[in-house]
């Protein structure tokens, strides 16, 4: 049995396993459970689905704009040639390229960047490497907006805070919300933004209670489990 340390046991005695804390009362109990000192520790939440993800029509995936970012500086590369090659520099995409950038993740297995765009006459190239960035979450999908035409605004909004997520095979999502020194106010928004979204895309065809339990912990710290009913409730405000 892995030991627990003494910093991880103070901190789990601030939170109550057995309640279920309001979106504002999280928030406000973060700070006080984040473990390290050197690092702002990311905020993440982890929601379990009503779903079942192999069956095509309950899988949930999307991408979220969050209002305050991520407070993470995203590296992202673009496959495109001409105009769309010049127009995704002047976005600010750390890499773009074409047949070269193709070449050099197949041949050097490169996979310094956080995320990829493509205009979608690339995508029979990208098909090269569809292998190596699929499993990572790195291949470029019309579904979350990284295969388009309007490279700029794909390459601003991914290094703006947009987040993509997919519910896995247990039926949870999980995502990044933001840094503890966002504070209770800037995490509570974006963690609005993602359920709101999440709750919008619930399939037709799920049956039962979504949105299951929602959890919010920092990169180190222990989980704050959140009241459903709270959450449910977003999309009648």
């Amino acid at each position: 049995m892995a030991k627990v340390g003494k910093k991880f046991q103070a901190a789990l005695k601030l939170v109550d396993r057995e309640k279920r804390y309001s979106l504002q009362d999280a928030f406000e109990l973060i700070p006080k459970v984040k473990i390290s000192s050197k690092f702002d520790e990311t905020v993440d939440m982890s929601i379990r689905l009503g779903v079942d993800p192999k069956h095509a029509d309950q899988m949930v995936r999307g991408a979220v704009n969050l209002p305050h970012g991520t407070g993470k500086t995203v590296r992202v590369i673009v496959f495109a040639k001409g105009d769309k090659a010049k127009e995704a520099q002047d976005a600010g995409a750390n890499v773009v390229g074409a047949e070269d950038l193709v070449q050099k993740i197949q041949t050097e297995n490169w996979l310094d960047f956080d995320a990829a765009v493509a205009t979608p006459d690339m995508m029979g190239l990208i098909g090269r490497i569809a292998r190596i960035l699929g499993p990572r979450g790195l291949m470029p999908n019309p579904k979350v907006g990284t295969v388009t035409t309007d490279i700029a605004k794909a390459v601003r909004e991914l290094k703006g805070g947009r987040v993509e997520f997919r519910v896995e095979k247990a039926g949870i999502v999980h995502a990044p919300i933001g840094k503890v020194s966002f504070g209770s106010t800037k995490l509570q928004e974006n963690a609005r933004a993602l359920l709101e979204l999440l709750l919008k895309l619930k399939p037709g065809s799920a049956k039962g209670q979504y949105v299951k339990s929602t959890t919010v912990s920092t990169t180190m710290g222990p989980g704050i489990k959140l009241d459903v009913n709270e959450i449910i409730g977003l999309t009648a405000k």
